[in-house]
């Protein structure tokens, strides 16, 4: 093996994010994502989640500590060659409007000077991967559901084969059988192409069914760092509470 594809991917080494002189937003992060792995980022509304997927496509930059991707550091990167190798996911999915969805989808592609038969090509390979009929190519995302328009917005982020894929809560706006539905694509998914993928979310059970390790973070901290199983074992008091948290809000729903 290659000693570069033992390196990380992403390494994060003392970082820290503050915003306008306030408190930190992030604090002291060390953390190092590995090639092929589902890294998620678990935690409560303000425990900068969202925060570090933003510091890795450089939307936002450390106050303090280093971030490197392959080996370089964020400085080293061309911004716009760096942004183009990470796929980027969002909950309401950010699609153009006024686009159809294979103008949508073939976007980047087509910045990147692909000929128009290949972007057509590739648009209807990555809908029929995402398990849409590739005769909605010349729809338009308000003619199609709220799930199918969240599989475009997966197809556009892997448009142009990026090593890194980014998701922050791609399925919380979803009903749960769509929900449920999409997270066993993703699996499908993840199992065939093996991206390095950071998966931002609050919900315990999407963390435990899509991570192969799981940072649980708390306040701008990383409390810990570990495998499915060692999640669901562990005794850590924040791991402890948050579970138990979890689990009464699902007794709850189930009882209503």
């Amino acid at each position: 093996m290659d000693p570069a594809d033992t390196r990380p991917v992403i390494e994060f080494s003392n970082v820290a994010y503050r915003l306008n002189g306030r408190a930190d937003i992030l604090e002291n992060l060390n953390l190092e994502i590995h090639r092929g792995e589902t890294l998620v980022l678990l935690g409560r509304s303000g425990s900068g989640k969202t925060t570090t997927l933003k510091l890795i496509n450089a939307l936002l930059y450390p106050t303090a500590g280093e971030i490197r991707i392959d080996g370089r550091t964020i400085q080293q990167w061309d911004i716009i060659r760096l942004r183009r190798t990470i796929g980027y996911v969002i909950q309401e999915t950010g699609l153009f409007p006024h686009f159809t969805i294979e103008r949508n989808i073939g976007l980047v592609p087509r910045v990147e000077n692909w000929p128009a038969d290949r972007i057509r090509a590739r648009v209807r390979e990555l809908l029929r991967l995402v398990g849409l009929d590739p005769q909605i190519a010349s729809r338009y995302p308000r003619e199609l559901s709220g799930g199918q328009r969240q599989r475009v917005g997966v197809a556009r982020a892997l448009a142009a084969d990026p090593p890194i894929l980014l998701m922050d809560e791609p399925f919380g706006a979803l009903d749960p059988l769509t929900r449920a539905e999409l997270q066993r694509e993703f699996l499908k998914l993840q199992t065939a192409l093996k991206k390095t993928v950071v998966f931002v979310t609050h919900d315990l059970h999407e963390a435990l069914l899509l991570g192969n390790r799981i940072a649980l973070m708390e306040a701008g901290r990383l409390v810990t760092l570990q495998t499915r199983d060692e999640f669901l074992t562990s005794k850590e008091p924040l791991v402890v509470a948050y579970k138990n948290a979890f689990d009464l809000n699902s007794n709850k729903r189930e009882q209503a």
